[in-house]
């Protein structure tokens, strides 16, 4: 019997058996995430993810649906029933960039005691309000800062955050252009 070795809460054994079914079978490796959204009031809407295809099937597992609500706050004339769409892709990219992190590290064998982020996104509101077509809509620039608890030296905690840049999904969508398609269901 093959002793599981867990880093950081990750079984580390099962995540290479994970990679070498999916260098052995490549089309595991892809998946289709979705969300639906449904204005409610105001700047009021909300947001739903449940079903994904992966690893070759549809994922039908979940059995209630997580729920995101998102308003403006009353400054931009909302209720502030919910984070901003934009404060949501703050917290998409820190998830994601602890998460690459945190798995990185498990895989070096570095235990982590905590890790915490803070990220700030500058927007001028000019471009999303139209009074300016040379301002940009979204975030000028994000600076994420990671403070973490741990053994490893310092040079070790710099490489894991740039391996979770470089592995990161969101990091990765949030750097690079991403093509979407935006269509009318009539």
């Amino acid at each position: 019997m093959i002793e599981e070795k867990i880093v950081n809460g990750i079984n580390v054994t099962k995540l290479y058996s994970t990679i070498d079914t999916i260098k052995e079978r490549p089309g595991l490796a892809k998946f289709q995430f979705r969300a639906t959204n449904k204005w409610v009031n105001s700047m009021h809407n909300r947001a739903k993810v449940k079903d994904f295809y992966g690893a070759g099937k549809e994922d039908d597992t979940r059995t209630e649906p997580y729920v995101f609500d998102a308003d403006e706050p009353q400054v931009l004339l909302g209720e502030d029933q919910g984070a901003n769409p934009v404060e949501y892709v703050l917290v998409a990219l820190s998830a994601c960039l602890t998460t690459s992190l945190v798995a990185h590290a498990a895989v070096k064998g570095i235990q982590l005691d905590e890790v915490e982020s803070r990220l700030e996104g500058d927007l001028d509101v000019r471009g999303f309000l139209g009074i300016s077509n040379s301002v940009r809509r979204g975030y000028e620039k994000i600076r994420v800062t990671f403070k973490i608890k741990s053994n490893a030296t310092r040079e070790q905690l710099l490489e894991l955050i740039d391996v979770a840049q470089k592995r990161s999904p969101v990091f990765d969508i949030t750097h690079n252009t991403t093509p979407i398609t935006v269509t009318l269901e009539t």
